[in-house]
């Protein structure tokens, strides 16, 4: 039965959401601010589901502080007209949104479809996938630039490992959104895989001092280019450029 904490200071809706879940057969908890939160234990429940707006601590703040030391899904609540709440949420490292006022149904779907995403990853993808300098260890769900870690959320993970297994070939935004988020992009969510893309690419610039890995197909998408690479030669450790038939590059 996986777990889920509530936060949110809006009482009634956590009591009908609360209840609503428990008939879906999830294990619920609530609290009703950040405070409340990080009293919990919060890293044995499986999902998070976290409001944007309330006083005090907003969710924004609260995500940015977990993310420091968690990487437990989270799923935003966000006001229906708050684009801006939703592409920083994304941006911070949430995995998934609601808009309020919540649908109970669609909450459960989006709940379901984040932990089925993550089960699905470690139980049929186990093993390593290397592209250039580039390792996913697709067991633990974790990312490295050479032997570097590459510090990235569920979605984002989600999104890096599409990329990689598709890389040099140009990939769709509604391809990107059904893998980073598993359902295609809408008018009301056209910017998530963009932000999303803007994220990831950051990451790899700070990691590896290039801006060359994911290129904008304008009209078309994005396309992860390994073309040449830095390698890891497993004698010297040291890093060499080593072209796509795995002989130097010129």
């Amino acid at each position: 039965m996986a777990g889920i904490l509530i936060v949110d200071d809006d009482i009634k809706l956590t009591v009908l959401l609360r209840e609503y879940l428990e008939l879906e057969g999830f294990a619920v908890e609530a609290v009703h601010d950040g405070a409340a939160l990080f009293q919990k234990n919060h890293e044995k429940f499986d999902l998070l589901v976290l409001d944007v707006m309330m006083p005090g601590m907003s969710g924004v703040e609260i995500l940015k502080r977990l993310r420091e030391t968690s990487q437990v899904p989270v799923i935003m609540l966000t006001a229906r007209d708050g684009e801006n709440d939703r592409i920083l949420g994304l941006e911070t490292g949430a995995d998934d949104y609601v808009p309020k006022p919540v649908n109970p149904r669609e909450l459960v779907a989006r709940i379901r479809a984040v932990l089925r995403r993550g089960k699905t990853n470690k139980r049929s993808r186990s093993g390593e996938l290397v592209i250039g300098p580039f390792r996913l260890n697709t067991e633990a769900r974790r990312a490295f630039y050479l032997k570097e870690t590459l510090e990235v959320t569920s979605a984002e993970y989600n999104l890096l490992e599409h990329m990689l297994r598709n890389a040099g070939r140009v990939i769709s935004r509604d391809e990107l959104s059904a893998a980073a988020f598993g359902r295609q992009q809408s008018a009301y969510v056209d910017r998530n895989v963009d932000t999303l893309i803007s994220k990831v690419r950051r990451k790899i610039i700070a990691i590896s001092g290039s801006d060359e890995f994911i290129k904008t197909v304008r009209n078309a998408g994005y396309l992860f280019a390994v073309l040449t690479s830095p390698t890891v030669d497993a004698e010297t450790d040291e890093s060499r450029l080593e072209a796509p038939g795995g002989g130097p590059a010129d």
